[in-house]
């Protein structure tokens, strides 16, 4: 009896499981890889990931420890290398930099963020300090693609680097380093530097951190000198500004009619015009500012103010799958790497050639015929 019990839950089980995978497989076209970067991590937490891609493959880097805050917490780096079979794998992870003050005082680390210069060097931001609203920016530079790393430099002071998500290089040669503070309000700045973290400039803030309360921005680019920030908030909606002299300037802040549920995001311009954006399609219950972390969307724009849903990545209701980065590689493929349940990192390619496209309409992602999303009962604490 009590072999049979078992195999009828298993069975159930696996039912579950399968029409769950087939289910979230019709959101999935153009995907052609879904992986973790490291399968059993070194450590009980990871968080924040970033990508890159450098002249020697792919890098990766995240903060990894016991949980975010804790003084043990550091940053980690895995490239990608191709294996015996001409596969490429991702190696095991390195620690790279950590928050060590002196014998006696260790802080976290915190956000790391990978820019690959141009037939230059790899560019590591990261933060250390005791909380957000304290850390200080620092970075490390790679001339081997990630192997190895200078001796970390502290950037000037008020200065974080780009908080979360990667600068963008614009035409005119200035580095867009997109950034913010949580200290007085949430407010978002851009860092700028013309010769790659030797000066430093700033613009904004942006807004006051009253009305509208926003950081963790990502930049879109459209050409002539027309720029756009995403950003995560407290708001409900993921909030958006406008440039049109390359980021001199920049429009009110405004909400966007797709819902955020207080998690960060990532937007990439891709070569062909197209703009995608990974989020989490969650508008938090009642009147709520948090909400769960999970589903993870990819959407695609023209315009920057039309989306249409393109792919669900994870849809568990078991949360969290957040805190996207994205790039578009030099085959034209999109990365995404993204926490898995804060456990591990998630790497997924898709092929943007492949995206079947449905129009999001009033910030409610569409139905699709034999796809019903699962309800997430729980909020997201941190």
């Amino acid at each position: 009896m009590i072999n049979k019990t078992l195999y009828l839950t298993l069975f159930i089980s696996l039912t579950l499981f399968g029409t769950t995978f087939a289910q979230l497989a019709k959101w999935q076209s153009g995907l052609v890889v879904d992986e973790f970067v490291v399968d059993k991590p070194p450590f009980p937490e990871s968080h924040a990931a970033t990508i890159a891609e450098t002249p020697t493959g792919l890098v990766s880097a995240w903060f990894g420890g016991t949980k975010e805050r804790n003084p043990d917490v550091c940053i980690w780096v895995s490239r990608q290398e191709k294996g015996k079979r001409g596969a490429a794998q991702w190696l095991a992870p390195e620690n790279v930099a950590n928050g060590i003050i002196n014998d006696t005082l260790r802080y976290a680390c915190w956000n790391p963020v990978l820019y690959q210069i141009p037939n230059g060097e790899l560019m590591l931001f990261y933060k250390v300090g005791p909380s957000p609203s304290k850390w200080w920016g620092l970075l490390k530079t790679s001339s081997d693609g990630g192997r190895t790393w200078s001796i970390a430099r502290k950037l000037p002071d008020g200065y974080l680097g780009p908080v979360k998500n990667k600068p963008v290089l614009l035409a005119n040669g200035n580095l867009f380093c997109p950034t913010s503070t949580e200290g007085d309000g949430w407010k978002l700045y851009f860092e700028v530097t013309p010769d790659f973290g030797k000066t430093w400039r700033k613009i904004g803030p942006l807004n006051d951190g009253k009305t509208l309360n926003a950081i963790q921005p990502s930049i879109l680019t459209y050409g002539n000198g027309k720029l756009q920030l995403l950003a995560r908030s407290r708001d409900r909606a993921i909030e958006e500004s406008w440039s049109t002299d390359n980021g001199e300037t920049w429009s009110p802040l405004t909400k966007t009619n797709l819902p955020n549920n207080n998690s960060g995001t990532d937007a990439v311009t891709l070569k062909d015009g197209r703009q995608v954006l990974v989020y989490n399609h969650v508008l938090p219950p009642g009147d709520l500012a948090k909400g769960p972390r999970t589903p993870l969307n990819l959407a695609v724009s023209n315009d920057g103010s039309t989306w249409s849903a393109a792919v669900i990545l994870e849809d568990s209701p078991i949360s969290q799958y957040s805190y996207p980065s994205v790039i578009q590689t030099s085959d034209g493929m999109i990365h995404v790497i993204y926490t898995w349940r804060r456990q591990k990192i998630k790497h997924a390619v898709i092929d943007p050639a492949k995206l079947k496209l449905k129009p999001i309409e009033n910030g409610v992602w569409p139905a699709l015929k034999g796809y019903t999303a699962p309800i997430a009962k729980g909020i997201t604490k941190d």
